[in-house]
Parts: C-alpha cells; structure tokens; sequence
C-alpha cells in the first residue's frame, strides 16, 4: 500500500471507494519525500492539503479555499493531518495553488502544504462523511445568502450580523495602509468603505462590504493570518456598526461609492496627518513601499530620526545625505558619527517623514554600497559645542531654503517617487540645451541613456543607466547654480522615456 491508501482501508472503504484506481495514483502526495513527483501532477479542482494541525476542524480547511470560489467537497484524513478539498471548478482550483505558492497557507498559525491530487472528483460516502458534508452545507447556504439549516452544533454560522468588520493588526512592524487592506479585503467581495484609526497604540480598521456574507467569508479565511511573513497578523471581528459614515477620501478614510469627497486637506491640520494624511497622491506610494514589505507604521509617537549605516566612508558628507533624504522630507540636522564613520544620524521634521525616506532609502546603493537605514531609538541629533566638531561631521540644515515641503499643499508632495534610474529636471535656465544638460549629467560619474525636455524647455526627464547612478546625480546636481540665479531642481520620476 503506498501513502494514504492504508488510511482509507482503515477507515472503511466505502468512504474512500475515490481510491478505487490503483493505489499508484497517489504518489503524487503523501510524504515530502516524493517531492520530485509532486509538482508533476497536472491541475485538478481536488486538492490535497498535508501537515494540518491536529484539532483542525472541517470549516477551517473550507476556509483555505472559500476566497477562490465555491467549496463542492471535503474530505478530511485525521489520523494523517491531511485533508481533500474539492473546488467547484478547476480555475478556482489553479487560482488557489498560485495564491498559496506566494503566500504560505496558515491554519492555526501552522503552515500547510496545498497541491493538486491525482483525482479529478472526490466521491465520498456521505454517510461516513456526514460531520463534513453538514459543514459544507452550512458554509454553501450562507455562501448563497440564506441560513444555514443543518445542525448548528456543527458549525457556528449563524446568519453574519454586519457586513462590517472590526480588524486590528497585532505585531505591527511593517505599516499596513488603507490600500493594502483593500487589496486583501477585496478578494472576497465588494470593499465599499474603510476607516483607519489608532486606539490603545494599535492601529484598527472598520471595513465595509457590501453583503455580510462577504464579510462572513472574510473573516473566516483571515482571522489569525499574518499580511506579511511572521508580522502583521489580522485580528478580526464583526463591527457592532452596520454602516460607516466616512467624511473624506484620503489615507485614513475612503468611501470607494463616492469618489467626490473631499480630502479634508484644509480642515486637518493635526500633525499626524502632516505627510502621510491628508495628501491622497502619497497613498500609492505609501502602498508600494507597504507591498515591498520595507516599512514601520505611520508616523504618531515615532521619532523623526533615523540611523543610516555600511556607508562609503571616504565619499558621503552631511551635505549629500541631506540632498538624498531631502527628496522625502525636511532634513534639519545630519551628523555623521565620530567613531563609526559609516554611519550617520539624519533628523528630519517627524516621524512621518523619517517612515517615508526609511521605506524608499532602505536597501539603495549609494556611492557602491548597499545603506541600510532604520528608525534611531535618539529623538533629536544633538549639535556639538562651538569649536568642537573640527571635521565637520555634523551639520545643522533647520535654516536651509532647500527644504521641499515647508509649504503646505506644496506641489512636491505629490511627486514623492522611489528611486529610479530616470530623472526629473527643473528650473532649467533659458538657454541650456539638451548637449549642455547630458555633459553635466555625464560628469557625475554617470551614463546618459536618454533624455526629453518638456514642452516650455523649463523642465526635462533624464534617464541615467542604473538606480544607484541617478541617485549619485541627484546627490551631486540638485540645486545645481546654472548661473542667472537658477538653481537646477532634480528629483525621482515615475516615467520612463
């Protein structure tokens, strides 16, 4: 007999009479040892799923596979801590296994293996099936929005009672934001609206769905899970409230039914909302610096000062680290540290800004080293006394003109872009031609790809052949004097030319 054969001759054949094929046909699961052969088998909508925890129930499987479509069959193997899962149809099958293949499924905080089985259908004895096939009804009925009418000892699905969800997120290391639960939550049905909040230090979410059944399945598929490996993990219940009021549509706050709210700008001018509130356009950026997973939350309570280490000592001054932070926030103090000269202490105006720069600067080559850069546990950077810093390693920016987001709803805090390898230029001065703008560029040590001035020549894209040479540019260029008192403006674009 080869791998769960002998369970089912053991628990009776009739409930297994799916085996009937040659006892071969299962090698594609079982132990990990047959790994070679497991990838192999073709797309089935039946799936096996191994290393369950041992009090696994049958509604916490059927929850793996409710976010892709209807669950049509079960079958759970207890004695081996595996189970079968058949889907209604192969696609949802095929969506569940790549899902899985990203994401590690968890059950009971345990990770799981998922893959296809060699059967096409599960053909289970419903009489010796029973517990599991009550459970599927259940979660078919509310799946269809009626009430479940199997026994309700099997299986607590009672008619959900909101279409809201409370969700708080425990171990918060990296920021989630409102765009990454939408685009978790919008898996299992229509996200009409969300309002994000800290209560007791944590950071809490009220989500609607359009239906509570939705909301039923959504809670049942991520309660417990983490967002990103090992943090972040979801903690969710239903919301007392059956509908949301949301005011306005920016980071905190959107009503996806109603895009004409306003964004609250003018009325919010607590500080929390300074840079990651009230300025809708940051959100993307805020979501892809989340999605790459390189963030800590939002910035209340948390000091604007971050550590920046493995720095090329003999190449970086407070002047370049304040040009390269500077393109994320208001750098007011950088000193770099007297006995360890590869790291540097940058103050910038919050905490906000410190979370922006850190999730866009973390990991970046700048003068051929890879910096790493995390929150300092210093609230300030403290200046030295008159006539001690003889090596000028600490520089005092709070007076600097160049600080690019003093004014408040300033242009540039829409244009807050990762590092890329292509460049945007302004206040070009009248006169300066492409030749002239590929030389200067060239000279930092650079090689110009390609180039596009706008419209008015005012303003041009500029295209450097890696990430690590356009930061270099920007380090060496921004505020560059063309001469004429016009100062060359430069920053990350989004576009490629």
């Amino acid at each position: 007999m080869d791998g769960d054969v002998a369970v089912g001759v053991k628990r009776g054949s009739d409930e297994l009479n799916m085996y009937s094929s040659s006892p071969n046909s299962m090698t594609a699961n079982g132990s990990d040892s047959k790994k070679q052969r497991l990838d192999e088998s073709p797309p089935s909508r039946v799936l096996h799923i191994r290393k369950l925890p041992n009090e696994v129930s049958e509604t916490e499987v059927i929850a793996l596979g409710l976010p892709f479509g209807k669950v049509t069959n079960i079958l759970m193997l207890k004695g081996k801590n595996q189970a079968f899962l058949e889907l209604g149809t192969e696609e949802a099958a095929i969506t569940m296994v790549n899902y899985y293949t990203a994401v590690t499924p968890q059950v009971r905080n345990t990770p799981v293996f998922i893959q296809y089985s060699n059967h096409k259908e599960l053909k289970t004895d419903s009489a010796l099936n029973q517990r599991a096939q009550a459970v599927l009804q259940a979660v078919s009925a509310v799946q269809d929005g009626n009430s479940p009418s199997s026994d309700p000892g099997v299986l607590d699905l009672a008619p959900p009672p909101s279409p809201v969800l409370r969700i708080i997120i425990d171990n918060m290391f990296y920021p989630v934001t409102l765009d990454v639960l939408q685009q978790i939550f919008s898996k299992f049905g229509t996200v009409m609206k969300i309002i994000t909040f800290t209560k007791n230090n944590q950071f809490q979410a009220l989500l609607q769905f359009s239906d509570p059944v939705n909301a039923q399945q959504a809670k049942l598929s991520l309660d417990g899970q983490n967002i990103y490996n090992s943090c972040c993990t979801l903690r969710i219940d239903f919301s007392k409230l059956v509908n949301l009021n949301v005011k306005y549509n920016n980071d905190k706050s959107r009503d996806y039914t109603r895009p004409d709210l306003p964004t609250g700008d003018g009325e919010s001018a607590n500080k929390d909302h300074s840079l990651l509130g009230a300025i809708s356009p940051l959100s993307a950026a805020a979501a892809a610096a989340a999605a790459a997973g390189r963030v800590a939350l939002s910035g209340s309570g948390v000091s604007g000062v971050l550590l920046a280490s493995n720095l090329n000592e003999e190449m970086v001054t407070p002047q370049s680290l304040f040009t390269l932070f500077g393109v994320y926030g208001d750098v007011q103090r950088v000193k770099i540290l007297y006995n360890k000269k590869d790291s540097a202490l940058i103050q910038l105006s919050d905490g906000n800004q410190a979370q922006l720069a850190m999730s866009h600067l973390n990991g970046q080559k700048v003068f051929g080293k890879v910096m790493r850069v995390t929150l300092s546990k210093h609230q300030t950077v403290a200046l030295p006394r008159e006539g001690l810093d003889d090596q000028l390693l600490t520089k005092d920016f709070s007076g600097s003109p160049l600080h690019r987001f003093k004014k408040p709803g300033s242009k540039n805090f829409q244009n807050i872009f990762p590092p890329s390898a292509t460049l945007h230029l302004s206040n070009i001065r009248d006169g300066v031609g492409e030749d002239d703008l590929r030389l200067l560029f060239s000279n930092s040590g650079g090689t110009v790809k390609a180039f596009k001035f706008f419209q008015d020549r005012k303003m041009s894209l500029i295209q450097m052949s890696s990430v690590e040479e356009a930061i270099q540019a920007l380090m060496d260029l921004h505020n560059y004097d063309m001469g004429g008192n016009h100062h060359l403006k430069v920053s990350f674009s989004k576009s490629t030319i």
